[in-house]
Formats: structure tokens, sequence, C-alpha cells
């Protein structure tokens, strides 16, 4: 098999989309739709991968960063798809092998169709090999015309005749190019049309007229060529993404109570016997262990829980390690860099920030812990906060195992309560406390006897006056 090579073309403004950022980059199913494609181009093991740019190229390539084999040529202005395919020719000058040219907004094409459109393009030796499917509908798309197994011509819908429109085989814009006769063979491509741009199309008639074969590959699932276009297109194309992933779900042993409602990303792994209830998104490089019940919606997004977790309802969980056993919520907050040991408990409206709960421990109710180090089977009073900002600097409360802090309590870090002490409840609490020990921060209460029954008369007499 000969070398190949990779041309994606991500260069089009996307008119329909009507935004100001690139196409490629709107999400399909919480990806970009050019990651989609980037990834099955990556299955080739192709020797390089270009992405033609234009339309605000350089948040293109800054969003492509994370890839850094790829490397970018640009088309300004955009004059079609044969221009595009022509300004990568100073990177191809010289080399051999065979050109698979990609769109950037084609994200369900499977890298084993790829694989075949290479093997027919070289076992009949074509010049080039168009990727095609015969669909009920083909309104829009581009006609391939043939003649057995040769293709004779392929017409844009604009351009074609009755007769032509009739046929229901549709051009993908997806080929397998022969690098050695490509860019003389462009360098031919005219732009005579009402658009006044290259078509990529205008090949087959050129390589006709040299002699030279072009070759078709009709696939069976035709949604794998569907481009994007219009917000609705796009919708739609996440929504059969999503949906694939519901019943690649459940057929491994989860449990989604509502399919419809529920939103998983493609990194996302979710261990047998595991209850998704409504609602739910579990989104970017999160896992969930086995046996977990996620109450309806939750949001959990690149975090690992392991097994036997509880996630009560509406909670968002955030870049957080959770071990198992752990029961979080109702409306709880776990935000980045947080850990929950096993067996601890996070109640509601508890909201946690770089802090690890240790064993055991647990925070009932309505309390911020930000910047904490909290041991085993500690007890965190509801309304305690850890007041870790001192208006220039994060500073770090470390509570150490079998604490007992009492309601209401602040704790002005950086501050130690040492093991097994006890803060009383509403103590602002500004110096370490020993192991051990009761500490106790706050003023004496005062009771002075008859205040509120002289006060009362004092109101009455005022209102007669």
């Amino acid at each position: 098999m000969s070398t190949s090579h990779v041309l994606i073309l991500a260069a089009g403004k996307g008119t329909r989309m009507k935004s100001g950022r690139p196409k490629v980059l709107h999400h399909v199913a919480g990806a970009p739709m050019i990651d989609y494609v980037l990834a099955t181009a990556a299955s080739l093991g192709a020797a390089t991968r270009t992405v033609v740019v234009g339309h605000e190229a350089d948040q293109l390539r800054s969003a492509l960063a994370a890839y850094p084999d790829l490397r970018f040529v640009l088309q300004q202005p955009q004059l079609g798809t044969a221009h595009a395919v022509m300004q990568a020719e100073p990177l191809f000058a010289g080399v051999r092998g065979t050109l698979v040219l990609l769109s950037g907004d084609v994200p369900l094409l499977s890298a084993d169709t790829l694989r075949t459109l290479l093997a027919r393009h070289q076992e009949t030796g074509a010049a080039a090999t168009v990727l095609t499917a015969v669909v009920d509908n083909p309104f829009g798309y581009g006609r391939v015309v043939r003649d057995g197994d040769e293709v004779l011509r392929i017409v844009e819908q604009r351009d074609a005749t009755p007769g032509e429109r009739e046929v229901r085989e549709i051009n993908s814009g997806i080929y397998a190019f022969d690098l050695e006769p490509l860019f003389p063979a462009l360098g031919q491509v005219a732009a005579d049309n009402a658009q006044q741009e290259y078509y990529l199309t205008d090949l087959v008639a050129i390589y006709r007229r040299a002699g030279r074969r072009v070759a078709a590959l009709a696939i069976d699932r035709p949604e794998e060529i569907l481009g994007i276009n219009t917000r609705g297109e796009l919708a739609a194309m996440s929504e059969r993404v999503w949906q694939a992933r519901r019943v690649a779900l459940m057929a491994s042993g989860v449990t989604l109570e509502d399919p419809a409602t529920t939103y998983v990303d493609k990194d996302v792994v979710v261990g047998a016997d595991t209850v998704i209830r409504p609602g739910v998104s579990l989104l970017g490089r999160t896992t969930v262990g086995a046996r977990a019940v996620i109450h309806a919606g939750v949001r959990i997004v690149d975090s690992e829980l392991g097994d036997d977790v509880t996630v009560l309802d509406h909670c968002l969980v955030m870049g957080a390690r959770i071990a198992g056993g752990v029961a979080i919520g109702p409306f709880a907050h776990i935000r980045p860099g947080s850990e929950i040991c096993a067996g601890a408990r996070v109640g509601n409206f508890v909201e946690l920030k770089k802090t690890r709960l240790g064993a055991g421990s647990k925070a009932g109710h309505l309390a911020y812990l930000g910047d904490a180090t909290i041991g085993e089977k500690v007890n965190i009073g509801a309304g305690t906060i850890t007041c870790n900002y001192d208006g220039v600097n994060k500073n770090r409360t470390v509570i150490e195992d079998g604490v007992f802090i009492g309601s209401d309590t602040q704790l002005i870090a950086p501050v130690t309560i040492g093991r097994g002490a006890y803060v009383a409840a509403g103590s602002s609490i500004t110096k370490d406390v020993p192991a051990g020990a009761l500490g106790i921060a706050r003023g004496r209460q005062e009771n002075k006897e008859g205040w509120a029954t002289l006060k009362k008369v004092q109101q009455k007499a005022e209102k007669k006056t």
C-alpha cells in the first residue's frame, strides 16, 4: 500500500451558521466537529495531516494546538474546493503516494470506510476515487453520473439537467487522489460557473480527457457523509451521536431511566449496573464506577467517581476525584481539585474547592470548604466556612482526624485544628487549636432580665400618644 497523506478542508465561513467562529469548531455532542474528523484521519496512520484554514484562521490554529503534528495552509480568499486543495501544493512538491481529502464538517465518517476507500483506489489504479452514497432525497448534493464503474462526471445541483437531478447517487466531497497527476490537473480547473469558484468536481472531465480513470465507492450508510451547514443540522448531528452513545451504554449494562435526556460525551466511561436518572450530563473525560446512582439534573465534568457512589439531584461536579461509597447532594457543588475519600458524605448546598475530605467525614449542610485538607471521621457543622482568601493570597485550612466543627464556624486560614479537637458553634477561629482541645472564639452571652417585657410596654405607650 502506498504512502497516504490527509488533507482536511476547514477554511469555509459557514455563512448559514451565522457565527463569528469557524464552523468546524462548533460542537457535535460535546466536541468540535473537526475533532471527529482528525480522530478518523489519525486511524489511517497517514504520513502527514494538513488542515486548510481560512475564515478566522488564527482562531482555528489556536483551537487545534493540541495536535502538534498538524500542518496548516491558508486559503484566502475562499474560491472553492479546487482552489483550497491548490493551496497545499507547496507541501507536496515531489511527494508521491495517495492524498485523502476530507471535509472538516463531516464528523460521522468511519475509519473502516476510509480504509475501504483507500483499498478501492489502489485496486483500480484510478487517478481519483470519490466516496458516494445513494440516498432517497439527493436535493442540494452534487450528482454522480456513471457508466458502470466509471465516473463520467459530477454535476452540482444548480448546474444539473432535469435528467441528472433524477440521479440519487451523491458526491460526498471525500476523495482519494494519486498525488503525481493531481496538481497539474488542478491547474487546468477554471471558474466557469455562476459562483466564479474553482470546483474540484471539474477534475473528472480533466482526467477523462487525459485518459485517466475516476472511480467511485458507494457506501451502505449514507449518514456517514452527512455534512453540517446550519444550526439545525448541527443539533440533528449531535442527537445522532448522543443516541449512539446511549445505545452503547445500555448495551454495556448501564440503566438510563430517560435516555432522551441523558447526555454522555465520547470519552466517558460508566461501569455496569450504574443507574442514571433523567436530565444527567456526563461530560469530558469522566469515569463512573459500577453500581453508582446518578440522580436527576446532575452535571459531572472531567471527574472520577468510584463504585457505589450516590450523587443526589442537581449537583455540579467538575475536575474532582470521588472514591467508592461516597454520597453527595442534593445541590452540592464540587469544584476542580477536590477529592472526596471513601465513605464520606457531602450534603445539600455544600461547596468544595481544592479540598480533600477524608474517609468517613461529613459535611452535611450549607458549608463552604475551600483550600482545605480535612482528615478522617471529621464532622463539619452547618454553616461552616473556611475563609481561605485574605485579599491577596489563598491560604489553607488543615483539619485533622476526628475533629468536630460546630455549626456556623469560621476558620480563618491559615489555621490548623488538631486531631480530635472540638470547635464550639459560632466561633471565628484565627489561631491553631491543639489536638484534643476545645476552641471557642465568640462573645460572652449576657441576659438582661425583663428587657423584652419593658420594651413592649414602651411601644404600647408610644402608640397611645
